[in-house]
């Protein structure tokens, strides 16, 4: 079964640039919406590596992993505003920051995918009445009127809780919520014009979902006909020929993704595989908390970077006139572990920050 892609696509743009808005919003640009003022972010965190300016937002990502039971996730990707920096991969950094709860506060029902189980359901369920049985109420039962209101109150209680314990789990796909339009008051903090996302999932244009079996199959068709000719020419070069073609076969399978939708920002699928623009693909490190395999999570995609030119009309100092790549891909803990001092222990939520890895496959031809 393929993975399936989330697409995220320019939706409104802000009415300031440095508009707060709240964690389960994503979007490009702008300032970062932290999730809480105290979580202990190192100040480094948000310099840039090589010359230590504060880090402008790129995008932030609610992402939400259900299979593992944590809803509160956000990845924000930055990078260093200053023209002599911006192209270089010291200058990027990704940051996870996420809650973490004890299993017994998170428990819920997803399947191997992220997806909920199940009908979606405020009613109580048959387990959770059996344990929190609503106690009758009969008038015979009571002597006075506060001893009905207090059962009347406990009944209610367990029915609230209830409804609350059976909430719906968000899937694996990045949400955006309304935002607000309070104006961030730290201006010391550099900003790129800001622009809301919306989404949509990757679909192979008449024939189904892209990624399947069958259509990548006729991907390689399109391409291997499309250079057959150059084949002919290379007969007496057969190791360079090789090395060519390898690289533009990866390239026109991206470019062809790419112009299947040709304002995708950013392409989203936790656990899937990265479409990449080279026949190489740089592998991830470990996580530097848990030691667990990275692993591909979302990537940024280069009419990201057109759009932000485009609104490059003087209310940004920041535009991105120096980035090159085509694309920037994410690399996420597997095991997305808790990046907090509690550890995830039992009776305890507090939120933690991670920095993750970025890999950048830059324009060659520029």
């Amino acid at each position: 079964m393929a993975e399936e892609v989330h697409l995220g696509l320019p939706g409104p743009w802000a009415a300031d640039y440095r508009e707060k808005a709240d964690r389960y919003t994503t979007k490009i640009g702008g300032v970062p919406d932290w999730p809480t003022g105290d979580m202990g972010i190192k100040p480094e965190m948000l310099q840039c590596s090589l010359c230590g300016t504060k880090l402008c937002l790129v995008a932030q990502v609610y992402a939400p992993v259900v299979k593992l039971n944590i809803e509160e996730r956000i990845i924000y990707v930055l990078v260093c505003p200053t023209p002599e920096c911006g192209p270089k991969p010291e200058s990027w950094k990704v940051i996870r920051v996420q809650k973490c709860c004890s299993t017994e506060q998170t428990a819920g029902g997803g399947d191997e995918l992220g997806q909920t189980t199940g009908p979606s359901s405020t009613s109580v369920p048959e387990e959770q009445t059996d344990k929190q049985k609503i106690p009758d109420i009969n008038d015979d039962d009571f002597d006075d009127l506060d001893a009905l209101a207090e059962a009347l109150e406990q009944a209610a209680t367990l029915a609230s809780n209830s409804k609350k314990n059976n909430k719906p789990k968000r899937a694996n796909a990045p949400i955006k919520r309304p935002v607000l339009k309070e104006k961030a008051s730290d201006l010391s903090v550099p900003a790129l014009p800001c622009f809301y996302i919306y989404y949509d999932k990757e679909q192979y244009r008449g024939k189904g979902a892209v990624g399947s079996s069958s259509n990548e199959l006729v991907l390689d068709k399109e391409i291997t006909d499309a250079t057959n000719d150059e084949e002919e020419k290379w007969e007496g070069e057969k190791y360079e020929y090789d090395k060519a073609i390898g690289a533009d076969r990866s390239f026109l399978k991206f470019k062809k993704r790419l112009d299947a939708y040709p304002e995708q920002c950013f392409r989203y699928s936790y656990g899937g595989k990265p479409l990449s623009a080279a026949t190489k693909l740089q592998d991830a490190s470990s996580c530097r908390l848990c030691g667990s395999p990275r692993q591909y999570e979302l990537q940024l995609m280069s009419p990201l970077s057109y759009f932000l030119h485009e609104a490059g009309d003087g209310s940004s100092n920041y535009a991105p006139s120096s980035w090159t790549w085509l694309t920037l891909m994410v690399y996420t803990c597997s095991k997305s572990c808790c990046p907090s001092s509690c550890g995830g222990k039992p009776c305890r939520c507090c939120w933690g920050v991670a920095e993750e890895e970025i890999v950048i496959q830059e324009d060659e031809a520029v």
